[in-house]
């Protein structure tokens, strides 16, 4: 994933000039600025200096809105501490007005890295001037009484609880007997890709020093100055003599999650009407148009799943599947091309029945291109009409070469075990074998086998002290004996009941994850065109041994949610609610939220409440995490498509645990083929 990163990102530009600070939030060194990222850029920032290493993830997730993830380890001890931070602008900079922000460090960790801020910035040509206040850490060298206390006295005691980390800090936000002032100024050079920092930073590092030099430590001065070289469009480096009293390195890596996708061509192929063509399969009819059109809609890295003439409408049907084009409409543009060179003269509108793994979603209608038309741009915004999809009745006389096939993959793939405080980032390279065996009736097998390349994953000890069914917390053991062995092996079969409203389902049974076997199903209700969909899943699981074999424990449980889908009008976030019973048969209900792009980009946030008490729950008080789909068809132009799924949580803990892939993911396995990406597709 980390090669992935480090791809420049063509939107990014240095006119923006706004960077990571050493706490992966936007600033200068180490204090906060008001400034934001373009709205969409994800980040990733590692920190090393003489008192801490720091890994953090930023997102900028709307224009004003930026929030950040960090884990922070202090050296020489045994602590890596997980916080959270968001910030807001609430001012925009005008000729005369400052750009005014409001963030709070540490919104739900233990309260370690605690301070909230406001901060105005200004900037004069290549100059940026930050000014602000601070509270908790930030306060430390404090110089004056809180304004706040005008409000109320509570506003005096700051109340300092790590606890278990987790739950909201509220009793701590911008509450002390005193605030400090920090500011710092930021100089780019024109000519060179280099700027300049200097801050004051009233923070005192006295917890990590005193973790990682001496215990009475306290840093020699608020100064701090740095360099930082852009080595690309979206690369930082950056250089720091920190309080004037040891040195820290960060990096930063930045990726537009908004870029537009890369248009994806097939390999260029000899059309089955050229006379010089000799690659036919066995069963081809050269004289029927079915098989003419069949066979290079294949070539063109699709799927025609069926095609039906209606000869006194001059309308021809025609169903296609896509796993290889990132943007949908892409693969519309590929079909319609080869479709309106081989119908019939007399077929003047087309049909296509969008099919995304065996769900028919909707009709796409067409004007057949003309002659001089084939080849140019298609403008599908203005040319397509869209309306429920309705199955084809495919006529007995036809063939097809695509059906009954067997797909084979190997690929090199990873499994992370993060936060560890033996080894943060503990990990295993393995190989990957998977295949996709087509079944009659619809139906399917799907297998993944892993043969270990190198892991590191040994060096990790900690063992589960979970009072609750140990359903997830045993990961280690998963990984440590599980290092060969089989991912998955079941049947599945997906189709679509109704077209309006449309009702889609799966059924699996066999291993469905690295830690569960099982049967169940997922039912989901997708009114056309709506913003809304329902949805009902369910399974009976039985966890696996720990050694990837084909035995199981003895644990049992029936798990299932009933969930709502809402695609809201705002900046492409997505929201789903699934409430019902988890792994440890604890019952509750997960929020979660992502925000996805036609590039295939998905980021989101999710958090879970169940009956299972914070303190029972243990560490982290209540299941949560970042969820993120990284498209290689973006990252590496290709326009293919391609992507890694993961998950990142805090911690792993067993309530609020959920059957990976198999609860309540169909609409968003889905949102690929979303109603809006065809109704309002970007132009080409």
């Amino acid at each position: 994933m980390l090669l992935a990163l480090v791809v420049p990102c063509a939107s990014y530009s240095l006119s923006n000039d706004v960077h990571a600070s050493n706490y992966g939030t936007t600033g200068l060194i180490e204090v906060p600025s008001a400034r934001m990222q373009p709205d969409g850029t994800f980040s990733f920032a590692i920190t090393h200096d003489a008192l801490l290493e720091s890994y953090a993830i930023t997102y900028q997730a709307f224009p004003w809105l930026e929030g950040t993830f960090r884990y922070t380890g202090a050296k020489d001890f045994f602590h890596w501490d997980r916080n959270y931070e968001l910030k807001a602008r609430v001012l925009s900079e005008s000729e005369y007005l400052p750009e005014l922000s409001v963030g709070i460090r540490d919104l739900v960790g233990t309260g370690v890295f605690g301070s909230e801020y406001i901060v105005a910035n200004k900037r004069w040509d290549n100059l940026d001037v930050t000014l602000g206040l601070g509270w908790g850490r930030l306060a430390d060298r404090s110089v004056i009484d809180n304004p706040l206390s005008i409000i109320s006295d509570k506003f005096d005691t700051r109340i300092q609880d790590t606890g278990l980390g987790g739950e909201l800090s509220a009793k701590t936000f911008f509450r002390g007997k005193k605030v400090g002032v920090f500011w710092g100024i930021n100089y780019r050079f024109t000519d060179y890709p280099i700027s300049v920092n200097l801050e004051y930073n009233p923070d005192e590092n006295r917890w990590e020093g005193a973790r990682g030099l001496s215990q009475d430590y306290q840093s020699s001065s608020p100064l701090s100055y740095g360099i930082k070289w852009h080595v690309a469009d979206n690369i930082d480096l950056s250089v720091s003599h920190q309080h004037l009293d040891h040195v820290g390195v960060n990096i930063q890596v930045r990726l537009d999650t908004k870029e537009t996708p890369t248009q994806y061509k097939p390999a260029p192929f000899i059309s089955s009407l050229d006379k010089n063509n000799s690659a036919i399969p066995l069963g081809y009819d050269t004289g029927f148009w079915y098989d003419n059109m069949l066979l290079d809609i294949e070539r063109s890295d699709l799927f025609m799943l069926g095609a039906k003439l209606y000869p006194t409408q001059q309308r021809a049907e025609i169903e296609i599947s896509n796993d290889q084009y990132s943007y949908w409409p892409d693969a519309l543009t590929q079909a319609h091309l080869v479709s309106s060179l081989h119908l019939p003269p007399n077929i003047i509108e087309i049909d296509y029945i969008i099919n995304d793994q065996g769900h028919q979603l909707h009709t796409v209608s067409l004007p057949r291109l003309k002659k001089q038309e084939i080849g140019r741009s298609l403008d599908l915004a203005n040319l397509a009409t869209i309306s429920p999809a309705r199955p084809i009745i495919q006529p007995n006389h036809v063939t097809n070469f695509v059906k009954d096939t067997v797909q084979v993959n190997a690929e090199i793939d990873n499994r992370l075990m993060l936060f560890d405080p033996d080894n943060p980032l503990a990990f295993q390279i393995f190989a990957n074998i998977s295949s996709k065996i087509d079944l009659p009736q619809d139906w399917m097998v799907r297998a993944s086998y892993r043969f270990d390349i190198y892991n590191n994953i040994n060096t990790l000890s900690r063992v589960s002290t979970s009072g609750l069914p140990h359903v997830r917390s045993d990961s280690l053991k998963y990984l440590q004996q599980g290092q060969n062995g089989l991912q998955h092996l079941f049947v599945e079969k997906r189709d679509t009941f109704a077209q309006e409203p449309q009702l889609h389902y799966r059924l699996f049974a066999g291993i469905l994850e690295d830690m569960y076997s099982g049967v169940g199903g997922e039912l989901l209700y997708q009114p056309h065109a709506s913003q809304f969909a329902y949805g009902l899943s369910a399974a009976y699981a039985i966890q696996r041994d720990y050694d990837g074999s084909l035995d199981h424990l003895d644990y049992k449980v029936l798990t299932g949610h009933a969930s709502v889908y809402w695609a809201t009008p705002f900046a492409n976030y997505d929201v789903a609610l699934h409430a019902g019973r988890y792994l440890a048969k604890d019952v509750g209900a997960t929020l979660e939220i992502r925000r996805t792009f036609d590039n295939g980009w998905q980021l989101g946030l999710w958090a879970t409440i169940t009956d299972v008490p914070f303190d029972e729950f243990g560490e982290g008080s209540f299941d949560k995490g970042m969820f993120f789909k990284i498209p290689f068809d973006s990252v590496f132009n290709s326009g293919k498509k391609s992507a890694i799924k993961t998950r990142i949580r805090p911690i792993q803990r067993d309530g609020g645990a959920r059957l990976e892939g198999h609860s309540g993911e169909m609409w968003w396995e889905l949102r690929d083929a979303r109603y809006s990406v065809f109704a309002d597709p970007i132009r080409r």
